[in-house]
């Protein structure tokens, strides 16, 4: 990737503890613009963390984070949403009671400009601002094959749905960047495939930059532009996935024996 490229998620020495225990040690990295970025390393390396201090759930007692070239170190979860950093979870939570299509127009809020009047009433602006949301989450239905479960409630989806659902949500909320937590988690073989076809025709759509925290390593190394690897939370590699595939550290400290569970 050209050096040139520009800097879209730029962490500088961030280090995260919580009591005695060191979560993140003044780990570093940057994720370009039109990059699958992937973060790997064993249960408890700090993958997550890392990731909870990008989006705002957690905040490092040391270092800076910036995104889009705004310190937002000290920012909370809600606004980095809505400056576009959007992400999924190692958890799947949609609304039981709600349908699949209506978990994906919540994912709409945050860039919603209703009144609160118009908003209520459903009318004049707001019917025309609610009427081109939803014409947005249809090309995310479409996009991600959820036809034939729109109007069917989150209580009643497969695991494998509501995780499609979960991503189409992060998807609605027009991100500048995609923070994916082990997306493929629990998943079959044929889910798995689908849904790293997904991740590389929205990336391709919309050249949207991506973090991916994955722990299959035939899918991050067919997918990824770019490894970081982290260990009991110190970065200590990062190159190509042919590099980091012949790191002998990282295979020391991770990837034989992920290769092995592979």
């Amino acid at each position: 990737m050209n050096e040139k490229t520009k800097v879209v998620l730029k962490i500088e020495d961030i280090s995260l503890s919580f009591g005695a225990l060191q979560a993140l040690a003044d780990v570093s990295m940057d994720l370009k613009e039109k990059e699958i970025l992937a973060i790997i390393g064993p249960n408890g390396a700090g993958k997550t963390s890392l990731l909870n201090c990008i989006s705002g759930f957690y905040r490092p007692q040391k270092g800076k984070i910036y995104f889009d070239g705004q310190d937002v170190s000290r920012m909370p979860p809600y606004k980095r949403a809505a400056i576009g950093i959007g992400r999924t979870f190692q958890n799947v939570e949609i609304y039981a009671g709600l349908t699949a299509l209506d978990n994906l127009m919540i994912g709409r809020h945050p860039i919603m400009e209703n009144g609160l009047v118009s908003g209520a009433l459903w009318f004049g602006r707001g019917r025309r601002i609610e009427i081109e949301h939803r014409k947005q989450v249809e090309k995310i239905i479409d996009l991600l094959e959820l036809e034939s479960i729109r109007d069917n409630p989150g209580a009643f989806l497969t695991y494998g749905q509501r995780k499609k659902v979960d991503l189409g949500r992060a998807l609605a909320m027009k991100p500048k960047m995609l923070i994916l937590d082990e997306p493929m988690a629990g998943m079959n073989l044929d889910e798995k495939e689908d849904i790293a076809r997904y991740v590389l025709d929205f990336h391709q759509l919309w050249e949207m930059p991506i973090i991916l925290v994955e722990h299959d390593m035939s899918v991050v190394m067919d997918i990824a532009d770019r490894v970081v690897v982290i260990d009991f939370g110190i970065k200590i590699a990062e190159g190509t996935p042919a590099e980091i595939k012949s790191n002998q550290k990282v295979i020391n400290a991770y990837l034989g024996a992920a290769m092995k569970k592979d």
